[in-house]
């Protein structure tokens, strides 16, 4: 539609014409074309739960409630939503494996 038309579209409904550049109920009410920039700040959510808890002493009980509780809820409301792409899901199932198989500082975690 043409931008002319836009405007005349928007004045006669009395509503505002903006780009969807906003948010709506925590998700991007417009998605370009790159969904990994798009949804980048999901796995940037993930990666500060998972280094807020590297710190802890966790057992692999308490890290398989964490993942489970925490990890996998962050991204499952938005693969409701949207279909994201393969890469992007594997990338965070790295994520989740590092946390799960890798050990603290001082060890080199489960081989």
């Amino acid at each position: 539609m043409s931008q002319g038309a836009q405007e005349d579209v928007s004045r006669v409904m009395g509503v505002r014409h903006v780009l969807g550049t906003g948010k709506y109920m925590g998700l991007p009410s417009m998605i370009g074309g790159k969904k990994k920039e798009t949804f980048a700040y999901v796995k940037d959510r993930i990666l500060k739960r998972i280094n807020s808890w590297r710190g802890q002493a966790l057992s692999k009980a308490g890290k398989e409630a964490m993942i489970k509780s925490m990890l996998q809820a962050i991204p499952s409301y938005i693969m409701s939503v949207y279909l994201l792409p393969d890469t992007f899901i594997k990338e965070i199932e790295r994520m989740i494996n590092s946390f799960w198989w890798g050990g603290r500082t001082n060890n080199k975690g489960i081989p």
